[in-house]
């Protein structure tokens, strides 16, 4: 009866693994053992033991004891990390782009009893959900956020494979997209967007650069205009102030010299000196006439040079022996008296010459 029932669990157990590995790939697991009464459980696996046909318990790794007859070792689960390869399938993104994409799924077995009770091939169903699930997710995104939302579209994958998972005792660890196969059209079409894309960053950079170059150089001529300003201010402040010390100096001298000459008439044969310089200045300015100019003005007798020299002394004696105004009408009238003086004299001098 034990040996029928062996070759019947066997045989339906082959035929299991024939169609399971028609559809997907398996795991690699323990085959089912006799019944020896003492029984070995290797470890990170969990053995389902049936007793008359009903379950009855899991043998813990380690040491275990059976009823030969009654106790049958029913299911072997592995608690390993399990790795299925999700088969390459197409899917249609939101733009209506058909895309070529498989996967990895990682898998651990989390409650032997539901995942021998639960499901018939735990690992075909969690294979099928994954590639349903994928399409599913695909189908909310476009093609350009595949590329970009890949953690997030497998994180979305493996929630919605632990919320169909929990009753069969299996959870899923994580799952990774490997290949993402485009069509040629629409890889072409990528391929120029990136071209392009690169091609508009040049330019921006380039603008960009022209731009503040133009900044760097305007920016120089203002601070260097700024600065010739400033140094041409400087330069006409140093300027004035040197033709002021030059006026103050001219003044000063100007003025000395007027003092010194003062205190040298006010000495002996003052007035004889003065007569002196007086005829030498006349000589002098006499014969510089007509050297740069064809106009000139001769006096009624420019050969007489005792005449103007008394009339020059004269008018010294006039100015040195004025009396000092007391009141400002005095030197308002005498001034404008003056004048009118000197301009006759002017006048009387310019009817001579044009007698002359």
């Amino acid at each position: 009866m034990l040996a029928r029932a062996a070759r019947g669990t066997g045989a339906l157990l082959l035929k299991g693994s024939v169609q399971a590995s028609a559809r997907a790939p398996r795991r690699a697991s323990s085959g089912l053992p006799r019944n020896t009464v003492v029984l070995f459980v290797p470890q990170q696996e969990a053995w389902v033991v049936e007793r008359m046909g009903r379950f009855h318990r899991i043998l813990e790794p380690g040491l275990n004891i059976l009823i030969p007859v009654l106790d049958r070792i029913r299911y072997v689960q592995s608690l390993k990390e399990i790795v299925i390869n999700v088969p390459e399938q197409s899917a249609v993104t939101l733009d209506n782009v058909t895309l070529q994409i498989d996967g990895v799924l990682y898998l651990r077995i989390m409650d032997p009893y539901k995942a021998s009770y639960g499901v018939e091939d735990p690992e075909y169903a969690v294979t099928q959900l994954a590639q349903t699930t994928m399409r599913s997710e695909l189908g909310k995104l476009s093609l350009d956020k595949v590329f970009r939302e890949r953690e997030s579209l497998n994180a979305s994958i493996v929630d919605a494979i632990n919320q169909a998972a929990d009753c069969w005792g299996i959870r899923c660890l994580r799952y990774e997209i490997k290949d993402i196969h485009v069509p040629p059209r629409v890889k072409e079409s990528m391929q120029m967007q990136v071209e392009a894309e690169r091609r508009k960053r040049a330019t921006v950079l380039e603008s960009e650069g022209t731009r503040e170059s133009a900044i760097n150089v305007a920016e120089g001529k203002k601070q260097a205009q700024i600065l010739a300003s400033e140094a041409e201010k400087a330069e006409q402040i140093n300027q004035a102030a040197g033709e002021a010390s030059a006026v103050l100096a001219k003044a000063k001298a100007k003025a000395e010299a007027i003092r010194i000459l003062a205190a040298a008439l006010t000495q002996h044969n003052g007035d004889a000196a003065a007569s002196l310089t007086v005829a030498e200045q006349y000589v002098s300015a006499f014969s510089k006439l007509a050297k740069d100019s064809n106009t000139i003005l001769l006096p009624s007798n420019p050969g007489d040079v005792t005449s103007m020299v008394a009339q020059a002394m004269g008018v010294y004696g006039a100015l040195t022996k004025a009396p000092i105004p007391e009141a400002q009408d005095s030197v308002s009238s005498r001034s404008s008296r003056d004048v009118r003086s000197t301009d006759a004299s002017l006048d009387e001098e310019l009817d001579r010459v044009k007698l002359s």
